[in-house]
């Protein structure tokens, strides 16, 4: 019996491509490689803007933070513009925090730098600290002292405040809750001084 002449035809293309597709595949794989542009180091992304060197001189982390609770349930977070690692805990610049207590009353923190005293647990305020509450009152101090297992306050020396009554000066100032299930207060003591201002 006689193959029909189209069968014959489609299997001689068959066999012909079989050859030939491999064939312009190699062809055009190796004008990829012979015409492909050469690669310039200097076009390659920047992944980061910084100085290698500079951070392993002085390592240092940018936009850190720092978030936990206290005994008492309240919350305290810390964010910084940098911070750097010490022997006592670490070193922070540009500071802002807030300490949100369970009674619902917020009070934000502000410093140019701060310094982490692990083994204490205390979060040192330094070169000029500002502490504002929902309250109302402003009060500045050259220090503060923050405890990170409870809710306390403290200026270190003297402060200035502005407050609903109207500007004071003190000795000292305290922020913590009294006794175990008590209120918060925020205390002045020392040599107070208030100069009252009706209306504020």
């Amino acid at each position: 019996m006689a193959i029909p002449l189209r069968d014959k035809w489609h299997s001689r293309l068959v066999a012909v491509l079989k050859v030939l597709l491999p064939l312009i595949a190699l062809v055009l794989l190796s004008t990829l490689f012979l015409f492909s542009r050469k690669i310039n180091p200097e076009d390659a992304i920047p992944y980061a803007a910084v100085d290698v060197e500079d951070r392993l001189r002085d390592p240092k982390m940018t936009d850190a933070g720092f978030a936990g609770m206290t005994s008492d349930g309240a919350s305290l977070s810390i964010t910084a513009g940098e911070a750097k690692p010490t022997a006592e805990g670490g070193s922070l610049k540009l500071v802002q925090g807030l300490l949100q207590t369970p009674d619902g009353t917020k009070t934000e923190l502000a410093s140019a730098a701060v310094a982490l005293d692990t083994a204490q647990k205390m979060i040192e305020l330094t070169d000029g600290a500002e502490l504002r509450s929902s309250n109302g009152y402003v009060v500045q101090a050259q220090g503060m002292g923050v405890a990170t297992d409870t809710t306390r306050i403290e200026s270190r020396g003297p402060i200035s405040a502005m407050g609903p009554g109207g500007q004071l000066t003190a000795d000292h100032m305290l922020l913590s809750q009294q006794g175990t299930a008590g209120p918060y207060l925020l205390v002045f003591n020392g040599k107070v001084r208030l100069l009252y201002q009706p209306g504020r």
